[in-house]
């Protein structure tokens, strides 16, 4: 039995293509649905928070497939979104006895 010697990991040019290509789909749908204010405070959320864009992402696809957002969303919007899709923070108090 023989091994080969790469050590290089198996490269799938196929998924990693797919991938590109959906990457590509989503920046352009977003480019068509965002003001561009809209979009720079996404992308300066991507940087710091990449799970809450990626969710607000996927939100916003899914709204416009289903032809629920009727123009461009601007920036205002967007931060009413924002604010509907994080969880609310928790306050606690502490007591000293």
């Amino acid at each position: 039995m023989s091994f080969p010697e790469s050590n290089e990991p198996p490269h799938d040019s196929n998924a990693e293509r797919t991938n590109h290509e959906l990457a590509a789909q989503k920046e352009q749908i977003l480019k068509q649905l965002l003001e561009p204010a809209a979009r720079m405070r996404l992308n300066n959320i991507k940087m710091v928070k990449p799970d809450l864009s990626d969710m607000v992402e996927q939100y916003l696809i899914g709204m416009a497939t289903q032809g629920k957002i009727p123009g461009r969303i601007n920036d205002e919007q967007l931060k009413q979104i924002l604010l509907s899709t994080q969880q609310p923070k928790r306050d606690f108090k502490i007591n000293r006895i």
